[in-house]
């Protein structure tokens, strides 16, 4: 007998999924160009990453987990997050977010659900602009980004370099 699936849950991330979390952004650094890393993380090394996404202030980690049917286990689906923009103190009031789905469940409307957490989460917070930047083509992230107010505000061309090609990033901003 088959069960039926269990609804997503998302809440703040915790150490607990530090292993789950790098596998998901390693596929991305290992696929895509999406990330501007080049060489896979350890979850040692993603750590400190996770650690400075309390369950508080501008700084979030939002995950995505469902229990499986069968087995009742977790499985970590995605995450989004808010983080420093720039390390200046006058930057303190922006901060970059980004979100990333587990290779095979995207088109599931899991970005939407992560986002729509990571703004309520944020709304407290003394914060006046969020930034995305997106490796182009990348129009699910485009899409994405639009739905949730970022507006367009240029292209940084060529910036990046992986697989052996250059890539631009489509900077985006939305008022908070």
């Amino acid at each position: 007998m088959v069960s039926e699936p269990t609804e997503v849950q998302v809440r703040p991330g915790v150490e607990g999924d530090l292993d789950a979390l790098t596998e998901i952004y390693n596929h991305y650094v290992r696929e895509t160009a999406i990330t501007f890393d080049t060489v896979p993380l350890t979850p040692r090394e993603r750590l400190p990453w996770l650690l400075s996404h309390p369950e508080d202030g501008p700084h979030r980690l939002m995950v995505a987990a469902r229990s499986e049917p069968d087995t009742g286990a977790e499985r970590i689906l995605g995450y989004a997050t808010s983080g420093p923009h720039r390390p200046k103190p006058a930057y303190a009031t922006s901060v970059e977010t980004s979100v990333y789905v587990a290779h095979g469940a995207g088109r599931r409307g899991l970005g939407t659900l992560l986002y729509d957490a990571l703004f309520q989460s944020l709304s407290g917070e003394d914060l006046h602009r969020a930034y995305a930047g997106i490796t182009q083509p990348n129009e699910a992230s485009v899409r994405l980004h639009t739905r949730f107010g970022f507006r367009y505000l240029g292209t940084f061309g060529e910036v990046g370099r992986k697989f052996g090609r250059y890539w631009d990033v489509a900077w985006y901003a939305k008022e908070l």
